[in-house]
């Protein structure tokens, strides 16, 4: 999810060419990139001594003996990425290739705190990365379950999170941790993990993240848009005209959050006299045919697809993609399509893909530790390093 400059050539930008498939050989770089043979060879061969790329197996031939292939190296070192959620934390382990290579789900509870919550999935990680074959970890990235500040990492406004707001999350994880970080809001995430797991082929996506609560990240082109200030599409917090009068923690009665997110809906029913006790419960009983579960739950994705019918006439995306524990549920996803299909222009419409997310559980924890190497395996890094490594000349 970025752009190669084509000028200059460096060797962290041949590196991403190989990461990015568009090259498969040194004779790929030099007839992609116009350098020639001898200095496409002296910027890989410093690649591979750095342990950033690999020679393995046979290239394919275009006459003449089979070139070497190149790969990035996997080994070396991993990065974790972390998926905070209200009662919950799901960790993966990355290799660089991008790979999952270990994961762990965690019972937290946010009401500890950011120093406690943080400290302990930090121990968690290490946990993990010891069972996963002891290699080191380079760095960390978390996901969080409310808005973030993108020109820090500052959480702002969250809903269910006492106790965080305002808190820059990122230095407290850098603390504990002392590794490089990364910071960023769960919906966010989770859109990363899916553009990942579908090999970018939605370059234009709104991705909808729906659990206890509901959020929304937005692909355009391949990126992550963030907004000003990092809280574009956070439609928690949008007022439906017709909803309930039911006061949200903003202040304001019938936004999206408190009449359609998962919690909402295990609160209507505990109010009906069923004995549940969170979304799992409520899942269990749609599947079993229960009509108020049923019912409740295809309300919430027809009011949910009301607000995202806005999104899809203005934004005009390739497809919308339905992740979080809602959309496990058939009707919930039902509701949002009806929504979608009555609210929305036919030419929005026509060619819109409505899927349910392929990331499932992992996507939020995949994605944001994808966004940590991106940033760790950058071009201008990976010249940085090898500048700081080359012997002073004579």
């Amino acid at each position: 999810m970025r752009s190669t400059s084509q000028t200059s050539h460096s060797a962290g930008e041949l590196f991403a060419l190989v990461r990015d498939g568009k090259a498969h050989s040194r004779a790929d770089l030099a007839r992609m990139t116009g350098l020639s043979a001898s200095t496409v060879a002296l910027r890989v061969d410093a690649l591979v001594a750095s342990g950033y790329l690999e020679e393995v197996g046979q290239g394919e031939s275009r006459g003449g003996r089979r070139p070497r292939a190149l790969a990035v190296k996997a080994a070396g070192s991993v990065v974790a990425g972390v998926d905070l959620g209200e009662r919950h934390a799901t960790i993966v382990l990355l290799d660089r290739r991008g790979e999952i290579v270990g994961e762990a789900f965690e019972n937290v509870s946010l009401l500890d705190g950011v120093e406690a919550v943080v400290t302990q999935v930090w121990a968690s990680t290490r946990r993990l990365a010891e069972e996963s074959g002891g290699m080191p970890l380079a760095g960390i990235a978390m996901s969080l379950p409310g808005p973030v500040d993108s020109r820090t990492t500052r959480l702002l406004s969250p809903t269910r999170m006492p106790g965080w707001n305002g808190v820059d999350v990122g230095e407290v994880l850098g603390a504990v941790t002392g590794l490089p970080f990364v910071i960023e809001n769960d919906a966010n995430a989770m859109a990363v993990g899916e553009y990942i797991e579908r090999d970018a082929a939605f370059e234009q996506m709104v991705f909808v993240k729906a659990g206890s609560g509901i959020g929304c990240g937005i692909v355009v082109d391949g990126a992550v848009y963030r907004g000003f200030r990092g809280v574009a599409g956070d439609i928690s917090h949008v007022a439906l005209h017709d909803a309930p009068p039911v006061i949200c923690s903003c202040g304001r009665a019938g936004c999206l959050d408190v009449v359609a997110s998962g919690s909402a809906i295990v609160d209507a029913l505990k109010e009906a006299g069923e004995r549940i006790d969170n979304l799992d419960d409520v899942l269990a009983l749609a599947e079993n045919a229960h009509p108020r579960a049923t019912a409740l739950l295809r309300e919430a994705g027809a009011r949910t697809g009301e607000v995202l019918a806005t999104i899809i006439n203005f934004f005009n995306p390739q497809a919308l993609v339905v992740g979080g524990r809602l959309a496990t549920a058939d009707a919930f996803v039902a509701g949002i399509r009806q929504a979608l299909f009555t609210l929305c222009l036919p030419m929005s419409t026509d060619a819109l893909q409505i899927e349910v997310s392929r990331a499932g559980a992992l996507a939020g924890a995949r994605g944001v530790g994808w966004e940590l190497l991106e940033t760790m395996l950058s071009p201008a890094r990976i010249d940085a390093e090898l500048r700081d490594a080359a012997p002073p000349a004579r």
